[in-house]
């Protein structure tokens, strides 16, 4: 992934590390809970604690980037501030009240869209917008590397040094990464915190108060709803923030399948697991040759068309054969990846100068909402009929295609009514 531009090597670097720290760390916490508390429950509890908090801080976290006069600086703390959350969650586990435990994993989970949308969400600050595009597929990368290193590393460390070994490992690969958070570029205007109406792509609306409100900070309320609205009044926001979100319900459902499948279909739950890597391997690859063709495919097409390879590949596996089931969690990453790359590629194009951060931590948020939503209700239809819930996955990931075009639909202006002739 290097690249000629000094500046986009650092900012890869750290999203990298940052990442794989990120995705080592729950693994590594579900180990650590379960070796000192020994209740699967717990455990199970303790990650749910930390992915499900952070889709109520994505919002209020990309405000305050928005209005920080040096976001890269904020990103910095937020990752200090995390790894140090993950350091206190070790240390209380098996000393102090699980539920105590508990308390401070949702509070270090708020700043894990730091990590996602947070961190993507500069990258038009470091580089040019004609290197963009590629850019951004890069970026993407960093995601599937991270989710193929990341859980091979928590459990190497973990049969190696133990299960706490290994969350104090990702907590300092997620600290390594402040120096370079701390070194991204300053915005290239005035930071602004308008009262007035969101601006859009086309540009802002123009009110009486906007000069008051440039000198006056808007309420941190009014700035959350701001990155809200902009994500939901803008259509090409909306239809691709939706279709991720199913896509990762999608997603939620097949990974917590997959334990079961590599049982019946391959003589063992680990080797389900370990077809997460294959996953990430095919996402990586696929975006590797993106990366070569930024612009083949324009982004938009690739949002509708990724969710019925991933709604096929989900079908395929709910035949339960060994062949079947690899071809299927394979062609999974292929539709993941630049999918991925193309939301980025959106959020990019689209999002408000001002509203960037808030565009990419609410997007994130959803993301995280919908795979959580997914993953448990995978667990009843699982119990029923693993095919079926796999098929519930595919219709779900097959929904976001038409739920696309919807959107598009939705918001076509409606034809001017005729006027009523006086009588």
């Amino acid at each position: 992934m290097a690249d000629r531009h000094p500046s986009l090597r650092a900012y890869l670097a750290g999203a990298l590390v940052a990442r794989t720290g990120d995705d080592m760390a729950g693994p590594a916490l579900l180990l650590a809970a379960l070796a000192r508390t020994g209740s699967a429950t717990g455990a199970s509890s303790l990650l749910a604690a930390v992915t499900v908090s952070a889709a109520v801080g994505g919002p209020v976290f990309g405000a305050l980037l928005d209005r920080a006069a040096r976001p890269g600086r904020l990103l910095a703390g937020a990752l200090l501030l995390y790894a140090a959350g993950l350091a206190v969650i070790l240390g209380g586990l098996g000393r102090v009240p699980f539920a105590v435990t508990l308390l401070v994993a949702v509070v270090a989970g708020l700043l894990g869209p730091a990590l996602s949308g947070g961190w993507t969400a500069q990258l038009p600050r470091v580089v040019p917008g004609k290197r963009l595009p590629r850019a951004n597929a890069l970026d993407a990368m960093t995601f599937g590397v991270a989710g193929l290193a990341g859980p091979a590393l928590a459990g190497g460390v973990a049969e190696a040094s133990g299960a706490s070994t290994a969350v104090v490992v990702a907590a300092v690969l997620i600290a390594a990464a402040a120096p370079a958070a701390w070194r991204l570029p300053a915005p290239a205007g005035p930071v602004a915190t308008p009262a007035g109406p969101v601006a859009t792509p086309a540009g802002p609306v123009a009110t009486p108060a906007e000069s008051v409100a440039t000198a006056r900070p808007a309420p941190m309320t009014g700035l959350v709803a701001s990155g809200v609205r902009a994500v939901l009044g803008s259509p090409p926001l909306a239809r691709a923030t939706l279709t991720s979100v199913l896509s990762c319900a999608a997603q939620g459902l097949m990974i917590a399948c997959l334990p079961l499948l590599g049982e019946r279909a391959l003589g063992g739950a680990g080797f389900g697991a370990a077809l997460l890597s294959g996953a990430a391997l095919s996402a990586l690859a696929a975006n590797a040759i993106l990366a070569r063709h930024p612009r083949a495919v324009a982004p938009d097409t690739v949002l509708w068309a990724a969710p019925l390879l991933q709604a096929a590949a989900l079908a395929l596996a709910a035949t339960g054969r060994p062949v079947a089931l690899v071809v299927a969690v394979m062609a999974v990453g292929v539709a993941e990846g630049p999918q991925l790359t193309a939301l980025f590629a959106v959020r990019h194009r689209e999002a408000p100068d001002r509203l960037r951060s808030q565009v990419f931590t609410t997007g994130a948020s959803l993301k995280i909402t919908g795979f959580a939503m997914g993953a448990a209700a995978a667990g009843p239809l699982a119990g029923c009929s693993l095919p079926g819930a796999l098929l519930v996955a595919a219709g779900t990931a097959a929904l976001a295609t038409p739920a696309f075009f919807a959107v598009r639909t939705a918001d076509r202006p409606a034809r001017p009514a005729r006027p009523v002739p006086r009588a």
